[in-house]
């Protein structure tokens, strides 16, 4: 027990005498460059985020390794956590080089930074709207870029985010009877968003605004809409009854 209690005394000590790492010992940006490497592949977050800082105030706006830099920057600062920061580090790399080859990348990787940091629904949307940004600007400048598929599934997922707050929003006016203001929402829910899963609640809960305001025509259409979008559906035959019959005038 006592050895062992020395070694890890040692090693405490050894760890102890081990220099912190600092960025500005390094005589050139070359080496800082593979300094900053070494950090990053050894997964030392902390130490590649201030070799890669360094970095990207050393380098000429016009050297190559500037969006490199900058692009496994963001990606350090996400490993630490600062997912806002890393969002706005991503989004540099396409404003100073939008041509280079991680251009597209970083506008991906921003916008999931910026889309993890919409945490719920309900909650404010603005970091939503910052990551649909992004994707769109991704799918706007590099229409060819192999990662398209990948933008345009996180548009649809944000989409539904919108949608469901949409929807959250207006179901809570509808529990408080303010009828009005909770039309607006499913209304829009439903033609903005019309493949959203929400989109269907919108529907049913919009028939029981009309429903409770006697608005019988407005029903009796989205009730139409409803068949058409929903032909099977058990919800919608359970609000809206089965297709009225269709009367035609016996031949003459």
């Amino acid at each position: 027990m006592n050895l062992r209690r020395h070694l890890l005394v040692a090693i405490l000590i050894l760890g102890a005498c081990k220099p912190a790492f600092n960025a500005g010992r390094f005589g050139s940006t070359d080496d800082l460059y593979r300094a900053a490497l070494v950090e990053y592949n050894a997964r030392r977050w902390e130490n590649a985020v201030t070799a890669f800082e360094r970095l990207t105030t050393e380098l000429p706006p016009r050297d190559p390794r500037l969006p490199a830099a900058l692009f496994y920057l963001g990606t350090s600062q996400q490993k630490r956590g600062d997912h806002l920061l890393a969002a706005k580090t991503y989004s540099r790399v396409f404003e100073i080089a939008p041509t280079d080859t991680l251009a597209d990348d970083a506008l991906l990787a921003s916008g999931l930074a910026y889309q993890r940091l919409w945490r719920k629904p309900v909650l404010d949307a603005e970091y939503g709207d910052f990551a649909l940004t992004q994707y769109q600007q991704l799918r706007g400048s590099f229409p060819n870029s192999v990662l398209l598929p990948q933008a345009t599934e996180q548009i649809a997922k944000v989409d539904e985010w919108y949608a469901a707050k949409d929807y959250e929003t207006g179901y809570h006016y509808l529990r408080r009877k303010a009828y009005d203001s909770a039309i607006i929402y499913f209304k829009d829910v439903i033609r903005l968003r019309p493949s959203a899963p929400s989109a269907k609640n919108a529907y049913l809960r919009l028939h029981e605004a009309y429903s409770a305001i006697n608005y019988k025509d407005d029903a009796r259409d989205l009730c139409d809409a409803m068949r058409k979008a929903y032909p099977a559906d058990r919800e919608v035959r359970a609000a809206c009854g089965a297709v009225p019959a269709v009367v035609t005038a016996p031949p003459q």
